[in-house]
């Protein structure tokens, strides 16, 4: 056997969802240049859940759907009601929601195709409604209904902040869901992979997703990057915090990326998006401090940013608060999670692979009185 610490470079499963080749993403063939100009995020969902973009009527129906099931249990609210919403990170209120949906769910432990896909959509749906649930409650604003006449993205914003949404918001945060709906085998989409192959649930699949998602090394960095940000504050001060924090050794986040070589195609599109937003915003410093640590990182450490760096901006403008950044990339995300986790049921086998020891060897007992 030989090593691969954190399994770098090491093909684990054969997968028709998502390729990253010569630094080119494309969902199931379709490169995400062409999708994040033109298709809405439910077309993506579908795309990732059926292998093929929906007709007409197909999308009308889907989104329907989607729509019809936003409401949450009673009983959510309830919980809700009892969380201290001010002190608790929203990704913990997220991954605890998620497990606790299944509780009110009769389909829950069926892995079955039909309700498998019966509760892709309720889980697609109602984590939209978890996050904005959480958002509202702990801001002490009442709750918004979603409206049938609007799309996934708007519909968000819509609950999120109680009012109508600028069409450039939709547009930016539509693309930022395409963007961040599937990644291979990333590290969350490979522990939803690793619970569901031992035919456990996908509410179960999910919650561990969202578990891994949290850590700062990975969804969580986009709120590392506006923290750093909101640290830096002034554009003449943005070079000389990231020399510092280079001379520390400390890691810049959103800064490189375990696959891509030369860049992150998805990076240019929430760049331009940052760009817009944060001039209507009248917050241009934000996108201005963004670029000048891009191309000091870029020239001096050979690093492109990823598509985590202009996230975070990207949302700051939209006005989202910053430890909500995470949450939305799980509800992204969980269109590529389910897309995988079907994949996995599809052609199971329980993941399990081996580590190389390193301890000692031969060692011999002793009875505890001669210890």
């Amino acid at each position: 056997m030989t090593t691969s610490k954190g399994l770098e470079g090491v093909i684990v499963a054969e997968s028709d969802i998502t390729s990253i080749i010569d630094d080119q993403l494309a969902y199931v063939g379709y490169n995400i240049d062409e999708l994040v100009e033109q298709a809405s995020f439910e077309e993506v969902i579908y795309l990732l859940w059926h292998k093929r973009l929906p007709t007409q009527s197909e999308l009308a129906e889907f989104s329907n759907k989607l729509f019809e099931e936003m409401a949450l249990p009673e009983q959510m609210l309830e919980h809700f009601k009892q969380m201290n919403l001010k002190e608790v990170h929203p990704m913990s209120a997220l991954r605890t929601a998620i497990s606790l949906l299944a509780l009110y769910d009769s389909e829950a432990d069926k892995i079955e195709t039909e309700a498998n896909f019966s509760k892709a959509i309720r889980l697609q749906a109602r984590i939209a409604s978890i996050i904005t649930t959480f958002a509202r409650l702990r801001a002490g604003k009442e709750l918004i209904k979603p409206k049938p006449n609007l799309g996934y993205a708007e519909n968000f914003l819509y609950m999120l902040k109680g009012s109508e949404v600028d069409p450039l918001e939709v547009e930016a945060f539509n693309k930022a869901l395409v963007l961040h709906a599937d990644h291979e085998l990333n590290a969350s989409t490979f522990t939803a992979r690793v619970c569901v192959a031992t035919l456990s649930d996908l509410y179960s699949g999910l919650t561990a997703a969202i578990g891994a998602l949290k850590g700062p090394l990975h969804g969580g960095a986009n709120e590392q990057v506006i923290n750093m940000l909101m640290e830096i504050g002034e554009i003449d001060q943005a070079i000389p915090y990231i020399e510092r924090k280079i001379a520390n050794k400390e890691k810049i986040m959103g800064m490189g990326h375990r696959v891509y070589k030369t860049g992150d195609p998805r990076t240019k599109h929430l760049k331009e998006m940052a760009k817009k937003l944060s001039e209507r915003a009248g917050q241009e410093k934000w996108y201005q401090i963004s670029v000048k640590i891009e191309d000091y990182i870029k020239r001096e450490k050979g690093l492109p940013a990823n598509v985590d760096f202009y996230s975070a901006s990207a949302y700051h403008s939209l006005g989202i608060d910053h430890d909500l950044f995470t949450p939305i990339f799980a509800m992204s995300r969980t269109s590529g999670w389910v897309a995988h986790m079907l994949e996995q049921y599809n052609n199971n086998r329980l993941i399990r692979p081996r580590a190389e020891y390193v301890g000692p060897a031969d060692q011999i007992y002793q009875p505890i009185s001669n210890r």
